[in-house]
């Protein structure tokens, strides 16, 4: 068996766009035998759960929690507004854009698509021009995801209920959050969102297996109106229980509920404007460093337009196949693990090894960010990549300032 090299001991980096770094205490507080489902106080955290989710979520409409992922809330979000036959509209700017669209067809639902494409927003004249054709309302509800993981594009959610308004279409206006909710500006109310998912394991630093769906009145409404919801995703109970295991329909996720509890302490006690703050000046510390290595070589941001880049994942080209490359040298060498180019090449295509992505998301400060930009560097040394020279010091001097 061969010796690892020596940089590699240590706590390993985990700087994939989710799960993200857990936060010590986070991890302490599920550290514990099995509490009673019954009794106790267990119940007393999760009715308190509620209003902090709320909190984060800029809502003062409802929350249905989750035992599941992200692909669990998609069906949740639909199966209680849209029934078999009807029509939505998703607007792609990558991959999960087309995974709720295959959630929604698989539900039984019509699904029209406009595909934006993996490196440019939402383009909102478009969108006007789909809703101003549907002149009898067959679009139920519009689906957007507010950051697309595998791009790191961020669309303008409030421009898109604006179009909406403007047009004066009725559909619900839904928006995936798994990648922002935490870290980019999100304002459920104040931007008209109907109906909002998100996950535990990014922005709110908890491992997966808990996600969310926040929906207000005129959602509510749609739910009402369904001919029939299954006992499982239904949120009415969920978001309103008269008794505890109607949270969940079953048995409580346990520790996730002591570690979530952990995790919305913490970032109540930093302040969300704070928390969006964070995010966004250490985004723009490794944009700055991205910048500088693409004016020598050959890597570049996805998102050229720093408006429409996320603030808590940056997806990078690198000519293949030194994307897998780069992952592979920083994994194995000093422990520093980056997220592969989920979604940006076909399967199979060589491409793929040409993309990889950086997650800055939850738990994270500028020493983590420094360390991840360094990390890098060693690798392009190491394999002998071209790149600018001062990436570094430019990194630096974005956090310098403030």
């Amino acid at each position: 068996m061969s010796t690892p090299p020596i940089a590699s001991f240590g706590r390993d980096y985990l700087a994939i766009p989710g799960p993200s770094v857990m936060p010590d205490a986070v991890l302490r507080a599920m550290h514990r035998g099995a509490p009673n489902i019954y009794a106790g106080e267990l119940i007393d955290i999760a009715a308190s759960l509620v209003p902090d989710l709320k909190r984060v979520a800029r809502t003062s409409g409802d929350v249905a929690m989750y035992i599941g992922n992200g692909h669990a809330v998609w069906e949740a979000a639909l199966a209680n507004t849209i029934a078999p036959g009807e029509t939505v509209l998703v607007p792609a700017t990558g991959r999960f854009g087309h995974g709720w669209a295959d959630i929604a067809l698989g539900l039984g639902a019509e699904v029209e698509t406009l595909d934006f494409g993996k490196r440019a927003p939402m383009d909102m004249d478009r969108i006007a021009e789909t809703l101003r054709a549907d002149v009898g309302h067959k679009i139920k509800a519009v689906l957007a995801v507010h950051v697309d993981t595998s791009t790191s594009i961020r669309n303008d959610i409030s421009a898109l209920r604006a179009t909406l308004d403007a047009i004066g279409h009725p559909a619900l206006l839904m928006a995936d959050c798994m990648a922002s909710l935490g870290c980019d500006r999100f304002e459920m109310d104040a931007w008209g969102v109907d109906v909002m998912v998100a996950g535990c394991q990014k922005g709110l630093m908890v491992p997966p297996g808990m996600a969310f769906v926040f929906f207000n009145a005129k959602a509510a409404a749609a739910r009402a109106a369904m001919p029939r919801v299954s006992r499982y995703w239904d949120w009415t109970p969920r978001a309103n229980p008269e008794e505890f295991f109607m949270y969940w329909n079953g048995t409580a996720p346990t520790h996730h509920l002591y570690g979530l509890r952990t995790a919305l302490d913490m970032l109540h006690a930093e302040g969300i404007e704070a928390v969006w703050a964070r995010h966004a000046l250490l985004a723009r510390a490794i944009w700055a460093a991205c910048e500088v290595w693409a004016q020598g070589g050959p890597l570049e941001l996805n998102v050229a337009d720093t408006q429409n880049r996320s603030c808590a994942v940056t997806a990078l080209r690198l000519e293949a196949p030194n994307g897998t490359a780069l992952r592979d040298w920083v994994e194995h060498n000093i422990g520093l693990t980056l997220g592969i180019g989920l979604g940006m090449a076909p399967p199979g295509d060589p491409s793929w090894h040409g993309f990889f992505r950086l997650g800055h998301m939850g738990h994270i400060n500028g020493h983590m960010i420094m360390g991840l930009l360094g990390g890098i560097e060693s690798g392009l040394m190491a394999l002998d990549i071209p790149r600018g020279s001062g990436a570094l010091e430019a990194a630096a001097g974005v956090i310098a300032k403030g």
